[in-house]
């Protein structure tokens, strides 16, 4: 069994649409979090991995049913629960995308658990750390003595695509879709085989320019944008 692993999507839909276009045959997608934030397609963001792509630009291969996600940061501020420390511009990106969200559409987010275990619970997902959502797990922090009895850990946040596999099992972050950090500005996913117990993470390059443009339109911070370009 393949997955897709998705994180850290950030209201880019032009960074999804890039990623979803290269993804290989797999037999389904899962998200670590933070499907909102910073970018201005938070709505379109969250629709698609609700699987609701009726209103999504068309030559896409949008899920077409929920995709299993779990809670981040952003998501957590936006649906109003608890607060973090923000910076300006991602303070920004959460008031925009509790704008422009539907009540139906925070809920869904609302609704996100800090945890959910697929594939008969092989597969832990979490946005930060498996004892704290809202810690940073670098890649000098993976090991082993993270799992638990799945045998792949799957994490967000850090926005650094990195994986490990040890004797117990696989600590996995596919990195950020919609705004990398680890000084690559392509479009960071990964693909997870179950059955070979491999990882193959993967880049793509997408219109970084729409996406400045698109952020400029929206009023938001114009570094949200700027940074894209130099992945950090």
């Amino acid at each position: 069994m393949k997955l897709g692993v998705l994180s850290d999507i950030h209201g880019n839909r032009v960074a999804l649409a890039a990623v979803l276009d290269d993804m290989p045959a797999v037999d389904g997608l899962v998200c670590a979090g933070d499907v909102v934030g910073y970018n201005p397609w938070h709505a379109d963001c969250v629709d698609a991995m609700r699987g609701e792509s009726a209103g999504l630009p068309e030559g896409v291969p949008w899920p077409t049913e929920a995709v299993p996600t779990v809670m981040g940061n952003h998501d957590r501020a936006v649906a109003g629960e608890t607060p973090f420390a923000f910076n300006g511009m991602a303070q920004a990106g959460v008031e925009h995308a509790t704008e422009q969200l539907s009540e139906e559409q925070l809920a869904w987010l609302a609704d996100l658990p800090d945890e959910r275990r697929v594939c008969d619970d092989r597969v832990k997902l979490v946005h930060g750390h498996p004892d704290d959502p809202d810690h940073y797990t670098y890649p000098d922090e993976f090991g082993p003595d993270l799992l638990d009895d799945e045998d792949v850990l799957v994490m967000g946040h850090t926005h650094h695509q990195h994986h490990e596999v040890y004797d117990d099992g696989i600590v996995m972050n596919p990195g950020s879709v919609g705004q990398p950090r680890d000084n690559d500005f392509r479009a960071a996913y990964s693909v997870l085989d179950l059955d070979e117990m491999t990882v193959e993470d993967r880049r793509v390059k997408y219109d970084t320019d729409a996406v400045i443009e698109a952020v400029e339109d929206a009023g938001l911070p114009r570094n949200i944008g700027f940074r894209l370009v130099k992945g950090q």
